[in-house]
């Protein structure tokens, strides 16, 4: 669903976007991740038609990004972390003015009102919602087209932990219908719950491109915590033959209490790699 090739883009000649080449199926959650600066929000700029690139090339439903970007309009929806909406109008008038310009009926307003949870609150103005209600408001606006490809950056940003999980929740059943959908996001858990596939950038450059759980199991340590019945804590390794053995007398013997695995989080694997938070 989404091609890219060498895509690169300079900004007066620095480099924020370098050599990028990845694809994205169809229906796949795919998650573009890395600090600020990295060239995410970049990344969809471009892919969006919002910003040329400076060389390569890429695609989305096989349709060029520059060549043919008015195909591809009506292909895709896009939130970014700013939100820009019409804060005294209400939320189900947001919509339909939206709706109005993609040729959308008002069913498909009520319907979307209703997947994100915001049927019983259509009729109050924007200005009074909670952060986490004006940005599901967003992504029932990136729908309303029904796009193959959603486009979203930072969705979850500072948001409480109840309106985060209500907008990952969106994502899932997105995923789940077939709806393509590139996230960033700065929460590697996150990452981690919703994405098939991650890639890690870094200085505009991608790093390191697999499953969650690829990734975690080639760059972690194969390690586990275990915890006897007189209260003491070993910390063993799955690769060492004298580890293993302990672990074997200890089960004979009937002394273990516990066993914790201490498999490494996506975030350890991205410090790891680049020496870096991801901040």
């Amino acid at each position: 669903m989404i091609q890219t090739e060498s895509l690169v883009r300079k900004y007066n000649g620095v480099v924020a976007v370098d050599q990028l080449t990845f694809r994205v199926e169809a229906g796949e959650v795919f998650g573009f991740l890395g600090p600020n600066g990295a060239g995410k929000t970049t990344t969809i700029m471009m892919l969006t038609g919002q910003l040329r690139p400076t060389s390569g090339k890429a695609s989305i439903a096989e349709y060029d990004i520059v060549k043919q970007r008015a195909k591809i309009k009506p292909l895709i929806g896009v939130v970014f972390e700013y939100q820009n909406l019409y804060e005294r109008m209400s939320a189900r008038d947001n919509l339909t003015f939206f709706a109005q310009l993609h040729g959308v009926g008002k069913n498909r307003v009520e319907a979307l009102l209703e997947q994100v949870g915001l049927q019983d609150r259509a009729k109050e103005k924007i200005k009074v919602f909670s952060n986490g209600m004006k940005q599901r408001l967003l992504i029932a606006r990136a729908l309303l087209n029904e796009p193959k490809v959603l486009f979203l950056d930072e969705p979850t940003r500072g948001l409480d932990p109840a309106a985060a999980r209500a907008i990952r929740e969106t994502i899932e059943s997105l995923g789940e219908t077939g709806t393509t959908v590139f996230l960033t996001t700065h929460y590697m858990e996150e990452a981690d719950q919703l994405c098939r596939r991650v890639a890690f950038l870094s200085e505009g450059k991608i790093i390191a491109m697999d499953t969650p759980r690829n990734l975690k199991l080639k760059y972690g340590e194969r390690k586990a915590r275990v915890i006897l019945d007189d209260g003491s804590e070993h910390l063993l390794s799955f690769d060492e033959a004298a580890d293993a053995a302990r672990m074997e007398q200890w089960m004979r013997d009937g002394k273990v209490l516990t066993v914790h695995s201490m498999e490494a989080s996506l975030e350890d694997v991205f410090i790891q790699l680049t020496g870096r938070m991801l901040l």
